[in-house]
């Protein structure tokens, strides 16, 4: 069995520390979010502001950026999933749908468009 003696717990994500709140996930290069980008995503994790976020499979995701990565990877909380459904049947008409999710991970490469939430 493998000591854990020597083992430095890794604290980029402020998983390491309970009194660290969850943000970028690696501060080291956190600089390179200043501009760009990342920026938003910064200032919605800082201020707690949602996020509507369009993903690849037509679906919208409304909801608090709690961290995320530069490939735009999330942990998102209180998401509101919205989508429309349309019925196979020519008379019927498309029906909108959501869902409640209270935490979420999102893989970056669903990423479509990322906009601050209107108030």
């Amino acid at each position: 069995m493998p000591s854990t003696k020597n083992k430095v717990p890794d604290t980029r994500s402020g998983m390491g520390d309970p009194n660290q709140p969850l943000g970028i996930v690696d501060t080291v290069k956190s600089e390179e979010f200043s501009q760009g980008p990342l920026s938003l995503l910064v200032d919605c994790v800082k201020d707690g502001t949602p996020v509507l976020i369009n993903v690849r499979n037509s679906k919208k995701l409304l909801g608090k950026v709690k961290a995320f990565d530069r490939h735009f990877n999330m942990i998102l909380e209180n998401v509101k999933e919205i989508w429309t459904e349309i019925p196979k049947s020519k008379k019927a008409r498309p029906v909108n749908k959501d869902r409640f999710i209270p935490k979420m991970f999102l893989r970056g490469d669903s990423v479509v468009l990322v906009l601050k939430a209107p108030q």
